[in-house]
């Protein structure tokens, strides 16, 4: 029996030494695998900031596409949908700070109360606004995939509210006076999704006010479409 115990304990201290051994050799993988983790991590985080410093640092965008506004035609008229198209350069002083120029048009079909007399005659006439703006963009959100932007543009726009009405005029129809200029301004987001750094798809929802007639109208939308980033600010 005592011959039993003694091997046994022997057999027990074999092994408390062969996982001693064991766990020893393994610490310095292990803090190899550590290190190396650490490396990597930063290497991709410097690869990220790499990444971000070359989609800012770009001086110049230019951008365009289409969206959507709904627009009061008159002081008594039912709001219409209208189809639009932009285009803007803008100019960055630093990765955050920049002014934009910028070009707007929209069409649609206004809708003239039924109880003027001129309602069957004409139907729905197509009008049309062209504002011209400038002002800051500001980007408040820079990341290596997504930016995010606020804008504050003011100008002036021209206003067509007579062009098809089969020469009726604007103020028959209860519509907005035609104009050349009236002041005009909007305040949005831009969210753009970046391709390439120097490549991006952008959405701008904003507030576009104008003033036809000498009154304020309120009007709400979105723009989309492609950014082109060139330049650099060095």
């Amino acid at each position: 029996m005592s011959r039993s115990l003694s091997g046994l304990r022997m057999c027990i201290r074999a092994a408390a030494a062969i996982l001693t051994v064991t766990a020893v050799a393994a610490l310095p993988g292990q803090a190899q695998n550590r290190r190396i983790t650490r490396e990597t991590n930063a290497n991709r985080r410097a690869r990220i900031e790499r990444t971000v410093h070359e989609t800012y640092s770009h001086r110049w965008e230019v951008a365009g596409g289409g969206g959507y506004l709904r627009f009061r035609s008159g002081e008594f008229t039912q709001k219409n949908s209208e189809i639009t198209f932009w285009v803007n350069t803008n100019y960055y002083f630093n990765e955050k700070l920049g002014i934009t120029g910028e070009v707007r048009g929209a069409y649609g079909n206004a809708k003239i109360p039924n109880y003027n007399p001129f309602a069957a005659l004409v139907g729905n006439p197509q009008i049309s606004e062209y504002p011209f703006l400038v002002g800051p963009t500001y980007r408040f959100r820079l990341r290596q995939r997504t930016a995010i932007s606020a804008f504050a543009l003011g100008g002036t726009a021209i206003g067509k509210f007579d062009s098809a009405s089969k020469g009726i005029s604007s103020s028959q129809l209860g519509f907005w006076p035609s104009t050349s200029a009236r002041p005009a301004f909007s305040l949005g987001a831009n969210v753009d999704f970046n391709f390439y750094p120097n490549l991006a798809f952008r959405i701008a929802p904003n507030y576009l006010g104008t003033t036809f007639g000498g009154n304020l109208q309120n009007n709400f939308g979105f723009n989309m479409g492609l950014v082109y980033r060139f330049g650099s600010q060095k």
